[in-house]
């Protein structure tokens, strides 16, 4: 009696996952971004720094868990950094491989549906580099913490982490758009041992976006 209830349940959890896989859609989007770095510098000062213009591209899925709602897992590569307010020729580019994880609400608005989403998102630095105010550009290497004679060289660290807001609409033919907050809550700058170094370094800003969903 018990295998047969076992196999009832079985064979029914598989159906519900059959019905959710096949109501799962898949996304591409690609867009710009405008970033900065908050935070502090190594003396305690807040960092004064101006937008950078980056780009962001990647897939994403929608899998259904509620009427109107939906879960939806994505992978990006994204750039981000900042330019300094004071000099011009400074700048911090970083780039990552970054995974959102969004609550998405997607009730029907006129021939499409209204885009409504919050969620985390963690990412990895790929790449970056550093310009300082003469002009000389370096690559960043990624560390959690350095030596002080290590910290001579531009260093980062290469995880990430934050929160996503988003707003949009989805065309009934499957385009969208979608305009995107991000508050990075990992400080990314590498400790520096046994120096009082102050500095926290966060990235935050926001995004324009495209996108195409296949149903």
């Amino acid at each position: 009696m018990r295998s047969k209830v076992l196999l009832i349940g079985l064979t029914a959890s598989l159906i519900a996952l059959g019905a959710t896989a096949q109501k799962t859609s898949f996304g591409v989007r690609a867009g710009v971004n405008f970033t900065n770095l908050n935070g502090k510098d190594g003396a305690g000062n807040d960092l004064h720094g101006k937008l950078k213009t980056g780009m962001n591209a990647g897939i994403n899925a929608e899998i259904p868990i509620a009427p109107d709602f939906y879960v939806q897992p994505g992978l990006l590569f994204t750039t981000k950094g900042a330019k300094d307010k004071d000099w011009d020729k400074v700048k911090y580019r970083l780039s990552y491989l970054e995974v959102p994880v969004n609550l998405l609400y997607k009730p029907e608005l006129g021939d499409g549906k209204l885009l409504l989403g919050i969620g985390p998102y963690a990412a990895v630095a790929v790449g970056g580099s550093y310009t300082d105010p003469t002009g000389n550009k370096k690559d960043f290497k990624f560390a959690h913490d350095v030596t002080a004679a290590e910290a001579s060289t531009p260093h980062m660290k290469r995880m990430d982490y934050g929160g996503n807001l988003l707003a949009g609409y989805e065309f009934s033919s499957g385009l969208s758009f979608q305009l995107i907050a991000q508050l990075g809550l990992a400080d990314i700058h590498s400790e520096v041992q046994g120096v009082g170094d102050k500095a926290k370094y966060k990235n935050t800003g926001f995004g324009v976006s495209v996108g195409y969903r296949f149903y």
